[in-house]
């Protein structure tokens, strides 16, 4: 078992031992959710929408993107 402290930004550090049983890279996006009184985090299953670099991208293209990741962060 391993512990970890709650800043006081209410972040944690996932301990080393775990990120590296479970392969979690930096930028990876998990989702915390509540089963009782017990904390779960885990992977999201899904992976998130990436722009192709080495084209030029419109501000609308841009936008667009920032919109769909709001909603698909937001649930809706």
């Amino acid at each position: 078992m391993s512990v970890t402290k709650v800043t006081r930004n209410y972040q944690i550090t996932i301990p080393a031992e775990i990120r590296k049983a479970l392969g979690i890279k930096e930028g990876e996006i998990l989702e915390v959710s509540l089963e009782g009184d017990k904390i779960v985090i885990q992977r999201l299953r899904k992976q998130r929408k990436r722009l192709k670099l080495g084209r030029n991208i419109t501000p609308e293209e841009i936008e667009k993107s920032i919109e769909e990741g709001m909603e698909e962060c937001m649930g809706s």
